[in-house]
């Protein structure tokens, strides 16, 4: 049996003085507290991004595949939908792509290590957009039409959906139902089933067109609910002159969000024609998302606050038990320990305590979270935060490495001061009371 592992259990379950017992507690409660900090820190962080950029996703999608031009022109410019990348798109299980360059020697290699997603493409959805003013009988108000058709996927609508049903764009006939947000509703003093007259100016001349609302959505992302509402594609092409199978662009799902660059550029490269383009939601709403990088800066600085927290708790309990423990320190350099594995005795001691307190701190932490996301206790103003409830995500493999970390950092920094241990002689300290 490990000598220092088994004097420092003994002592552990040792009676102490009370001010040593007072300290050890003390050390317990700190470390707890710093892991369910973390823990809770780094799980609301998570849902936020995760979450949020659900939303965000979900109503629009990953990649948009437009025109060249429509950036450079306040027209709308029509794309043909029967393209071949519209099937070959969907296809898309895995691409490959080079994530940086080997260095060999003092030169560069030429050839770029190549990297494969563990993801594809999952759905490809049409889409056309135009602007209008809704009139009622006391307001107006602006707003843009997002045409979808029959490939549209129904199934990313049923989070935000609240009352009402979808457009049903599978018939022959055209649909004139509306599904607006419920901002918007509350705004014009809209509800289900209501008619109103969207205005639309078209090559200068003004056109308008009643419709029916059929359903009210909300995503909770104010940017998005006032400014969007959702009809029949075919709506948008009448007005606009454009055949059944002319649409404004493509909106692009995909399997993991951390490859949408890589399958972005491949798609732009590879799949579609010259007069084409695709961007990322990123690049064409940046606030959003600068929003989300934020809160990983946060998320650091908690962390590194909860771990000088425990360190210097750590530091001064370990301290305190070396000066305690000065008499048993000089027997057992007297019986020919040395420094090294006296000083071993109290980091087994340490790591004992630290256990311990990431104990406590896991199940409060977790325990935290679970009745968070059970019973939704704290609330949020969703037009500051997006949403109306705190979310949790809590993802164990983090839980892991915060323990990991916290022992392992707290361990190392607690070397330094467990050198108090050279500087005390065995004479002395046997004659210490």
């Amino acid at each position: 049996m490990n000598l220092e592992y088994f004097i420092a259990r003994k002592v552990a379950r040792s009676g102490q003085k009370s001010f040593s017992r007072l300290i050890i507690r003390i050390a317990i409660v700190a470390i707890a507290l710093s892991v369910t900090v973390m823990i809770v820190a780094t799980s609301l962080i998570r849902g936020f991004k995760s979450e949020i950029s659900s939303k965000i996703f979900g109503f629009w999608g990953h990649i948009h595949i437009t025109d060249t031009n429509v950036n450079r022109s306040l027209e709308a410019i029509p794309v043909k939908r029967d393209q071949t990348f519209y099937k070959e798109i969907p296809k898309i299980k895995s691409v490959q792509y080079p994530e940086r360059r080997r260095i060999l020697g003092w030169q560069i290699d030429d050839e770029p290590v190549r990297m494969e997603t563990k993801g594809g493409v999952n759905h490809i959805q049409s889409f056309a957009l135009q602007p209008g003013i809704i009139k009622t009988k006391n307001e107006l108000e602006g707003i843009i039409l997002k045409g979808i058709s029959t490939d549209y996927d129904v199934k990313r609508l049923d989070q935000y959906l609240e009352e009402g049903s979808y457009i049903n764009t599978a018939d022959t006939i055209m649909s004139r139902d509306i599904i607006i947000s419920r901002q918007t509703a509350n705004r014009l003093n809209l509800k289900l089933d209501d008619q109103f007259r969207i205005h639309f100016v078209i090559e200068g001349k003004q056109l308008k067109r009643r419709f029916k609302i059929k359903g009210i959505y909300k995503t909770g992302l104010e940017e998005y609910d006032k400014k969007f509402a959702l009809i029949d594609i075919r709506v948008i092409q009448q007005l606009l002159g454009w055949e059944e199978n002319e649409v404004s662009g493509f909106e692009v799902f995909i399997d993991n969000i951390d490859e949408l660059d890589p399958i972005n550029e491949y798609i732009y490269v590879e799949e579609l024609p010259n007069n084409l383009f695709s961007q990322t939601i990123r690049t064409k709403h940046p606030s959003i998302f600068e929003w989300l990088e934020l809160q990983d800066i946060n998320e650091l600085v908690i962390l590194i606050l909860m771990i000088v927290v425990a360190i210097i708790n750590m530091v001064t309990a370990l301290m305190i038990l070396i000066l305690e423990r000065t008499n048993m320190i000089g027997i057992l350099k007297a019986l020919g320990q040395t420094n090294w594995n006296v000083r071993k005795i109290f980091l087994y001691h340490a790591a004992y305590i630290i256990g311990i307190g990431l104990l406590w701190g896991n199940i409060i932490g977790i325990g935290l979270c679970f009745l968070q996301r059970t019973f939704e206790i704290v609330k949020l103003s969703e037009a500051d935060y997006y949403l109306s409830v705190a979310p949790i995500q809590l993802h164990f493999g983090t839980i892991l490495l915060i323990n990991i970390g916290t022992l392992a950092i707290t361990i190392l920094f607690l070397i330094i001061p467990s050198y108090l241990v050279t500087s005390i002689s065995p004479v002395k300290a046997i004659r210490f009371k």
